[in-house]
């Protein structure tokens, strides 16, 4: 089992494991957010992949089976992350018939391992209960700040 980086010719299948793991993650997906992020993501992926967005995957007969995406992101210096370099986990996912074999593990490994060659300050994630364990078991902890994760949403 080999993680790698997803390159270009990925993308259409970097789209579709994202879909799948929105649809686990939110029970349904409607058609309509489907075929908008079917549309849109393919470009997005061509901007940011290997920028400031990185893609692990492991394959299957040549097929992605299980892929995570760290998102780095530039802030203003704080306390919190001195040198402004951050990261945020995204799309932690792998497809059920493939799951139990540890591939999150190992991709969650060399994620974080390039999280320090690229000396990120922090790398940020939000744990559902089923991922919880595994993020802890990488050196992931709770974070007890006063502050309460919240968003708006622009609807």
């Amino acid at each position: 089992m080999n993680v790698e980086k997803a390159g270009m010719e990925d993308v259409d299948a970097l789209v579709m494991m994202r879909l799948e793991y929105l649809r686990e993650d939110f029970g349904k997906l409607g058609d309509r957010d489907a075929d908008a992020i079917r549309t849109s993501l393919p470009a997005y992926f061509r901007e940011h992949l290997g920028k400031d967005l990185i893609a692990y995957v492991i394959r299957q007969s040549g097929s992605i089976v299980s892929c995570a995406f760290l998102l780095i992101v530039m802030k203003p210096m704080s306390p919190a992350f001195m040198n402004g370099k951050t990261g945020i986990v995204m799309n932690v996912y792998t497809r059920p018939s493939f799951r139990k074999r540890g591939y999150a593990k190992r991709i969650m490994e060399a994620l974080l391992k390039e999280a320090k060659e690229k000396a990120l300050s922090v790398v940020e994630l939000k744990a559902t209960d089923s991922g919880y364990s595994l993020y802890r078991s990488v050196g992931f902890s709770d974070d007890p700040g006063q502050y309460h994760f919240m968003n708006w949403k622009n609807e």
